[in-house]
Parts: C-alpha cells; sequence; structure tokens
C-alpha cells in the first residue's frame, strides 16, 4: 500500500487466511488512519483506495468475507468518515454466512490452505452436506477470503463449502505453485481428495452427501475427482471445464500463439496416453456420482467441445446427466437470465442430491 503521494510505501498486505496488513511506519500519517480505520472496524479489511496527495481526503474501502464492500470518505479536517455506497446494496452483510480459514496438509506432508464456509447459525454444525468448490486457473490463481457470492448462495441453501488451494495455487511462493506443473489429475487432485477427507474427518461433512464443483480447471478437477475417487462424491458439477486434456493442444485459445504452446508443455507436458488416462472422459465407467455438465456455446477458453464430447459419452454409456448448454454464453455465463437459470438449475441438483429431502445414498459395493 503506498503513501498518500505515491512516493513511499505505507504498509504490506499479505493473506495467510484472513487478510493481514502489516504498518511500515507506525508513525506515518498513512499508519496512523488506518489503524484508527481498523479500529472503526474490526474484522473488516480496510483498504484506501484514493486520496489527495497531502492525504487531507481519502477514499476507502470496508469489506469482508460477508459484507461486498463499502466505501467511505475521510476528511481529515474534521477526522469524520462519510459513507458514500455500498457495492452490493441488496446484501444484508448479517444476513451473510462467515468464511473461516483451514489448514491441513496433504498426504505427502505438504502443508495445504483453505476455507471453510457454514451456513447462517451452523457455525458449529457437524455432519453437514458439503460442496467442495475448486477453483479455476489453475496456476498462480487462488481462493481467498472475502465476500463470494458463489458461495453464499450455496451456504445460504444449506450447503457447507470448502474451498483448497491445491498445489499449483498462488500467493504461496513459486516452489508453491510449481510443484502443481505436470500434475493434473494426479497430486493436485489428491488435494483435493485430501481437502475433502480431512472435512470428514473432522465430522464436518456427511460423508455420504458430498458434491464437487468448479468451473473452467475447477470443472475438470470436479469430473476427473468423481471418476477417479468414484466413492467420495454423490454428484459432481462440471462447469465450463476441460475434460479431455488432448484436446487442450488442438482446440481454445491457449494453442494458438507460441507461448500459450509452450505453456501447455510445461504445465500438462506431452506423453498423450498420460494425458488420455487423467481425462475424465476416459473413466466414464467408474462413474458413481450423478453429473451435471454447463456449456457455453461461444467460449474460446474451453470450447464446447469438451463439453460435447463428454455428453455425447454419457450419452451413449446410458448414464443419465443433466446438461445445460447455452448457444450464446462463453467461459461463464455473464447475461442475467442465464445465469440466474444455472444457479436455478445447480440449486436443483444439489437439493436433488445431498440436500435435506435427497433420497439416501444407495449402499456401495
Amino acid at each position: 500500500m503506498t503513501s498518500f503521494d505515491r512516493q513511499d510505501f505505507a504498509a504490506i498486505r499479505s493473506m495467510p487466511g484472513r487478510v493481514a496488513t502489516t504498518l511500515i511506519d507506525k508513525s506515518s500519517r498513512e499508519a496512523k488512519l488506518l489503524a484508527d480505520l481498523m479500529q472503526q472496524f474490526p474484522g473488516e479489511d480496510v483498504v484506501a483506495t484514493s486520496s489527495t496527495t497531502d492525504g487531507s481526503k481519502v477514499v476507502f474501502e470496508v469489506s469482508s468475507d460477508r459484507d461486498p464492500g463499502q466505501f467511505f470518505l475521510y476528511d481529515a479536517t474534521t477526522g469524520k468518515a462519510t459513507f458514500l455506497f455500498a457495492r452490493m446494496p441488496w446484501i444484508k452483510p448479517s444476513e451473510m454466512a462467515s468464511m473461516e480459514p483451514v489448514t491441513l496438509k496433504a498426504r505427502d506432508g505438504l502443508p495445504l490452505h483453505g476455507y471453510l464456509t457454514r451456513p447462517v447459525e451452523k457455525d458449529d454444525a457437524k455432519h453437514l452436506p458439503l460442496v467442495v468448490l475448486a477453483h479455476g486457473g489453475p496456476y498462480g490463481i487462488r481462493d481467498r477470503w472475502g465476500f463470494d457470492p458463489d458461495v453464499q448462495l450455496l451456504a445460504s441453501r444449506g450447503y457447507a463449502v470448502l474451498q483448497v488451494n491445491f498445489r499449483g495455487s498462488g500467493g504461496y511462493g513459486d516452489a508453491f505453485m510449481h510443484a502443481g506443473f505436470r500434475e493434473w489429475g494426479a497430486k493436485m487432485q489428491d488435494d483435493v481428495t485430501d481437502a475433502t477427507h480431512w472435512a470428514i474427518a473432522e465430522g464436518i461433512a456427511d460423508p455420504s452427501r458430498i458434491c464437487i464443483y468448479g468451473a473452467s480447471y475447477g470443472g475438470y478437477a470436479a469430473l476427473r475427482g468423481a471418476t477417479k475417487e468414484p466413492d467420495l462424491y454423490r454428484c459432481a458439477i462440471g462447469y465450463v471445464g476441460v475434460y479431455d486434456l488432448r484436446l487442450m493442444y488442438t482446440r481454445g485459445d491457449i494453442p494458438q500463439s507460441m507461448y500459450g504452446d509452450n505453456y501447455l508443455k510445461m504445465v500438462l507436458g506431452e506423453d498423450e496416453s498420460v494425458l488420455w488416462d487423467r481425462s475424465p472422459v476416459a473413466h466414464i465407467d467408474r462413474l458413481k456420482a450423478n453429473v451435471m455438465l454447463i456449456v457455453g456455446g461461444e467460449d474460446k477458453r474451453v470450447p464446447p467441445i469438451q463439453g460435447d464430447r463428454l455428453h455425447s459419452a454419457l450419452d451413449k454409456a446410458h448414464i443419465a446427466h443433466d446438461w445445460l448448454y447455452q448457444r450464446t454464453e462463453g467461459h461463464g455465463f455473464y447475461d442475467e437470465d442465464h445465469l440466474n437459470d444455472m444457479m436455478t438449475a445447480l440449486i436443483r441438483f444439489l437439493d436433488r442430491n445431498i440436500g435435506e429431502s435427497a433420497a439416501p445414498a444407495k449402499s456401495k459395493s
């Protein structure tokens, strides 16, 4: 965080779990203001977004896991902060769920960090239906503490949500990120599996009511998890996901440049037999989880052939599944009506599979 005159640094922000702010010079005017505001808004993340060079007026944002963000104008002459506007004024923070940082170890001893969100007023509840939400990217991207609309939607419907920053995620140093190279469907997936087992062992999750869900790489992780660990997940939701790794080299916008092609060689590898073996479409015979696939017809990053190919394979194997295709959407749904329809269908799918009214899980053989 820079000083008001942009000539120096005032503080360093990090996120080991929640946001942490380290003041560089506690006697500076920036530090004094920041410390004062943090006392006024305990438990919130306070960030100065803009200011005059003399610091006489400062716009700052206050946000948290339950609050999408509110902006204030601080006037140094009066010492008062005036409310300006809220990022999502229709959201009531008091009705939102809290996101708790968690730590665990992967099977090879690697420390993993993530977040657990329980439904409102169920902070200590046990044996909850759980959605394991895998982030996209995957490299250099991470789940963060803060307001997440998808997480809050799921929690508002009675589901606990577990997010884990598996190896390859950003924010934990280059070694941690590089540890995920060429580990699609292997150690990266094992990290998600280990986090799921952790939630079961801690008594948080009902082992018979767990669904795995994600978009892009997260969609891959969802279906890879369902095929690699067929007895672990009751259902899997793949949203604009990758299901045949071999197609990463021939379809989409990544292989269209030398940089993209070299990137794929670095993070995926070129052994076609390995790529095929780690592709969900290659192992649908192992599926026990119910599946939902969500595909955008104009997706340039993960072309619809990825979803189409898995959809066709499931049809050919006579495996019933939910299929949602929007011809005009791309790598994610953005039209409000389409997004509303998608989330409505997604919640219905979860309710049917792991909700309170869901049928009991079949005995596993």
